[in-house]
């Protein structure tokens, strides 16, 4: 199948509107020019909206990943303490990136299974200069407390560090009122567009305990702010201009659109994809509770019985739609669908038609056409 006529339906990249592609094909422009500032600069309002902050936001070029390594290098250093909370892959990223620059006291839990919020409070009061968590663990599917975890990072009076890449946009998540002081997130998410930045807001809490000079050349914090503050408006290093062309772009759709309103509609594209699962009887992966709840942006289910990963995901994807697995331990087990960004109630209603298809072709098929039916009601169509 032609990769035009390919739906991805992962969680990150995702479908990138031919607006945003069409915005990349710009003429090259100086990264040191007015223009280039003007940009920077615009899409610095938008995103202050888009992380519902009155901080500091800088643009990074890099995977999110530089913009964890940016968070952590900035606050750790050497003979600092940084708690970190991990139920899934990303969550463990914290751990390692941690261990790089000072010591780290890991608070982990079974992965897709909800925080224990009694022990991270334990190891906060060990003592910590910050406390790092994933918002969403995209890898099982599960969105995390940070508004409990911000308010033990004010009692304890740590650095509060989010990893907010499949998140926001997408989720609920509230800089300011849940006492963020470092939030994350990358371009290739909800915002809808290529892969290759990290978006960084930071507080100025944060800021006042920067380490004098981060073990980091490129991903420090400190540079990236300066650079930001200068008119007009730049990045330390070279940055990847095309993206910052199709970052705006994004970012003015994602306006249009309301950034409450693109919230609300991924959250019905998510409940539309758990209702689908459960009129298949396709178990939902993670665990829940009053605190933790189903990921708006990404459903992680468990493998159907009697249907392997090779099966269900190839098969998809030879019907054109692609849909990711499970990592590491969970690899074969579950299965993953994508909602966020571009993403339209067409996409989700073809996805689940798909999966219909694998799973009637190997005989799991209990009901025809009760999982499309099943979304149709949630969507509205």
């Amino acid at each position: 199948m032609d990769i035009e006529d390919t739906l991805l339906m992962i969680p990150g990249p995702v479908k990138v509107a031919p607006r945003v592609l069409r915005s990349m094909s710009k003429p090259m422009i100086s990264h040191r020019s007015g223009e280039f500032g003007a940009i920077y600069s615009d899409c610095i309002g938008l995103l202050k909206q888009f992380f519902e902050t009155q901080n500091d936001v800088v643009i990074m070029t890099g995977s999110g990943t530089v913009g964890m390594d940016a968070a952590v290098g900035s606050i750790i250093g050497r003979k600092d303490t940084i708690v970190t909370i991990s139920n899934g892959k990303f969550g463990e990223r914290f751990t390692e990136i941690g261990e790089r620059y000072g010591k780290v006291l890991p608070v982990k839990f079974e992965w897709g299974t909800p925080f224990d919020l009694e022990k991270v409070e334990a190891a906060l009061e060990q003592g910590a200069k910050a406390v790092a968590m994933v918002h969403n663990e995209t890898s099982v599917g599960l969105t995390n407390p940070a508004k409990e975890v911000g308010k033990l990072a004010q009692k304890h009076d740590a650095i509060f560090i989010v990893d907010g890449i499949s998140s926001i946009g997408g989720n609920e998540f509230l800089t300011d009122d849940w006492n963020i002081d470092i939030a994350i997130t990358g371009s290739q998410k909800a915002l809808a567009v290529p892969p290759g930045l990290a978006i960084v807001s930071v507080s100025q809490k944060a800021e006042e305990r920067f380490e004098a000079k981060s073990a980091s050349y490129y991903a420090d914090l400190k540079a990236h702010l300066k650079s930001a503050r200068k008119s007009p408006v730049q990045t330390p290093y070279t940055p990847a201009v095309p993206l910052f062309f199709a970052l705006q772009e994004a970012l003015h759709m994602a306006s249009e659109e309301g950034f409450a309103s693109r919230r609300a509609r991924t959250a019905r594209q998510a409940e539309a994809v758990r209702s689908a699962a459960r009129a298949l009887d396709i178990e939902l992966f993670p665990q829940v509770n009053e605190h933790s709840h189903y990921s708006n942006t990404v459903t992680a289910m468990k493998m159907p019985a009697g249907v392997t990963d090779d099966k269900l995901r190839g098969g998809m994807k030879k019907q054109g739609v692609v849909v990711s697995g499970g990592q590491e331990q969970l690899k074969g087990k579950i299965f993953r669908i994508g909602t966020m960004g571009a993403c339209s109630s067409g996409d989700i209603l073809r996805t689940i038609q798909t999966l219909e298809l694998v799973l009637a072709k190997e005989g799991q098929l209990r009901s025809r056409g009760a999982g499309v039916e099943a979304a149709s009601r949630v969507l509205g169509v």
